[in-house]
């Protein structure tokens, strides 16, 4: 088997996964933190690519399953987090590529929802500011804590092979 091939199907496997924990549609900390694990282990696991491309499908998926219930915010989820696997993926000290990428998805997300959705006449409502500020640094975090868990687990176990 190609590394192409083998990274697409790992990258498959892992936006399937990432689909199975939106479709619960459990409570936004345990929903975003388990999210942003599956794009942490994927970026650590299959790469960069392979992160981004999971981040970038999944707010779709979630306004088509009815979990995301406000559109304007698709393509700025997108890009937070495209961010987090890039920055994540572009650091070698893990602790800092975690704690560097939630902070830059959460300013991203907030800026968003706060200032550029409102530049463009878009009217937000409240309860969606309330999601897309505080709770997403706190859902990055955890997730990516969660991820790098993952990573290191799986690493031991293909070690031990």
């Amino acid at each position: 088997m190609k590394f192409e091939t083998k990274s697409l199907i790992r990258t498959a496997l892992l936006l399937a996964l990432t689909l199975i924990v939106q479709s619960f549609k459990m409570p936004q900390l345990i929903t975003g933190s388990l999210v942003n694990a599956m794009l942490i282990i994927a970026a650590g696991t299959v790469g960069m690519y392979s992160g981004i491309s999971i981040g970038l499908l999944t707010p779709v998926i979630a306004f088509l399953l009815g979990i995301l219930k406000f559109p304007p915010m698709i393509p700025f989820i997108m890009i937070g987090n495209a961010l987090y696997a890039w920055l994540f993926s572009s650091q070698k000290n893990k602790v800092f590529g975690i704690s560097l990428a939630s902070l830059v998805k959460y300013l991203w997300l907030s800026i968003s929802v706060k200032y550029i959705l409102k530049s463009l006449s878009i009217k937000v409502p409240a309860l969606v500011v309330q999601t897309f500020t505080l709770p997403q640094l706190f859902t990055a975090l955890i997730g990516g804590i969660i991820g790098v868990s993952v990573i290191s687990l799986l690493r031991k176990i293909n070690k031990n092979k």
